[in-house]
């Protein structure tokens, strides 16, 4: 074969070499991107935030103080529906149940209270385990002391104490949440009065009740008037002070915040909800929290 040839069959090589690896090149998948970063979760744990434990005693105490502020610890007010109201509230915290259909502008709370029974161990009748089984206010007042109400009943009673821990449970996210929800400009404040209140003894008692009586104040659903009330409401509205400033003018500073928050919800609310007869009530309750 001659040298030129042998050159020609070369270049014809090389022509179908390069020809090749462009459709190689133009076919072959680009590298996936790597997926976004998971956006940051309300449950995490902020580095600010003081753990929150409770003791066996603290649980039965506080348990019996929430309970008592709901329904003056009467056993019949573990279940009950209160007049004006669209669902029933059951429990030491009156943790809402809403009838099949309906959803409020308020978080529901009594599921997620049995589901917590339920991984502590604790039997719960069927029934309780589904759906509420009241359509209305009249049905339940014709059923409320029928043997599996008071099944229920009897349960509640004797889970003072699981039902403070699950409150406690509430409280220990309620925090996270909030700082999710909120403007990073208020973070500081929010987290230096919520340990403030929380390094004092009665005040774990305080912030407690406070969530589970009104909410973290997050949900946008719980608003009069563009207004929340819950507790990064009232953190918000609780003053500065030093670090070593007096438990007594923390917690009269809590309690100061929450009643005005409270108010400022009974001003904004419907007309025809009719609020203001609570209010007695609620700045009894909000007392409570001063030492």
């Amino acid at each position: 074969m001659s040298s030129k040839k042998i050159s020609l069959l070369s270049l014809l090589l090389i022509t179908i070499t390069l020809y090749t690896s462009c459709i190689s090149q133009n076919t072959t998948k680009k590298p996936a991107l790597p997926p976004p970063a998971p956006a940051r979760q309300a449950s995490q744990t902020h580095p600010a935030i003081k753990e929150i434990t409770l003791s066996d005693s603290d649980a039965q105490r506080i348990g019996r103080m929430i309970w008592q502020n709901e329904s003056g610890g009467r056993r019949e007010g573990l279940i009950v529906w209160n007049v004006g109201e669209e669902f029933p509230s059951l429990g030491i915290g009156h943790f809402i149940w809403y009838p099949v259909g309906y959803r409020g502008p308020f978080e529901e709370s009594f599921p997620a209270l049995v589901q917590y029974f339920l991984t502590q161990g604790i039997t719960v009748p069927k029934w309780a385990e589904g759906q509420c089984p009241w359509p209305d206010r009249e049905t339940f007042l014709k059923l409320q002391n029928t043997p599996a109400v008071e099944e229920l009943r009897a349960l509640l009673e004797r889970t003072t104490a699981h039902q403070a821990r699950f409150a406690a449970q509430r409280l220990r996210n309620a925090l996270p949440r909030i700082l999710a929800a909120s403007d990073p400009g208020t973070h500081s404040h929010i987290i230096s009065r919520f340990n403030a209140v929380q390094a004092i003894p009665h005040g774990i008692y305080a912030l407690m009740d406070y969530v589970n009586f009104k909410g973290e104040g997050t949900n946008p659903t719980e608003r009069y008037n563009g207004q929340g009330w819950g507790l990064l409401q009232v953190l918000e509205l609780m003053p500065n002070r030093a670090k070593n400033a007096p438990p007594e003018i923390i917690m009269e500073d809590f309690s100061n915040s929450a009643w005005a928050v409270l108010e400022r919800r009974i001003q904004n609310s419907p007309l025809a909800r009719g609020e203001s007869r609570w209010a007695a009530g609620w700045r009894n309750r909000c007392q409570t929290y001063k030492l």
